[in-house]
């Protein structure tokens, strides 16, 4: 089983980083990091720095692309050589995986055109001039299309392909080994379990919020 993630500048890290973590522990796994050049890119947040090992020209195909969000996207969504290599990709990988507004890049490359999609809920305008149908919910499997809503979402997604791929016991496995058992300290966490007050506030972050997607 052979994985590609998607690594580009201003990038957010838990979206390359949660699905990775969790597809590079099925039986048999390769993973490759790939973007328009050789050598490092930073994400966003915390400046962390993540090493790419192909360009796009060079990348050998893959069963599994991860294509991650974060503001960086939007510098990619007219940039034919990442369009063009998603659209390839599409034909003949397995899965395409986005998460956040990764899913932004698979619109722009015409894959979800009439398609249901998800994304970060602050993006769904977006995605919808794509042609996509947005839902909230956290993740959505279409055909060969798997996406995951913002940020964290891409750790439930990707442990949901993995039972997909090979078995629910290996997918438990996994969750074990990396001690997944999420309790948050509070009861939020999506526009629908939340206060108006705290929507309103993350909106007023807009658009510095948009670097921390």
């Amino acid at each position: 089983m052979k994985i590609s993630c998607l690594l580009f500048d201003r990038m957010t890290t838990l979206d390359a980083i949660g699905p990775t973590t969790i597809l590079a522990r099925m039986p048999g796994a390769e993973i490759s990091y790939v973007g328009l050049k050789k050598g490092e890119v930073r994400s966003v947040q915390s400046k962390l720095g993540m090493t790419v090992d192909y360009d796009l020209a060079t990348a050998p195909g893959s069963d599994i692309i991860v294509v991650p969000g974060g503001p960086g996207v939007r510098d990619l969504l007219d940039n034919q050589k990442v369009l063009n290599w998603l659209r390839s990709e599409y034909r003949s990988a397995k899965w395409i995986v986005s998460v956040c507004t990764g899913s932004l890049l698979l619109g722009a490359a015409g894959l979800l055109q009439g398609r249901k999609a998800t994304t970060h809920w602050t993006a769904f305008e977006e995605l919808r001039k794509f042609g996509a149908k947005p839902v909230s919910e956290r993740m959505v499997i279409d055909g060969r299309l798997a996406m995951g809503a913002g940020v964290s979402a891409g750790v439930d997604l990707a442990l949901s392909l993995v039972a997909l791929i090979t078995d629910e016991e290996t997918a438990r496995a996994i969750q074990l080994k990396i001690e997944y058992d999420p309790q948050p300290p509070f009861s939020g966490g999506t526009p629908h379990k939340e206060t108006a007050e705290i929507i309103d506030l993350v909106r007023t972050f807009q658009p510095p919020m948009a670097e921390a997607l």
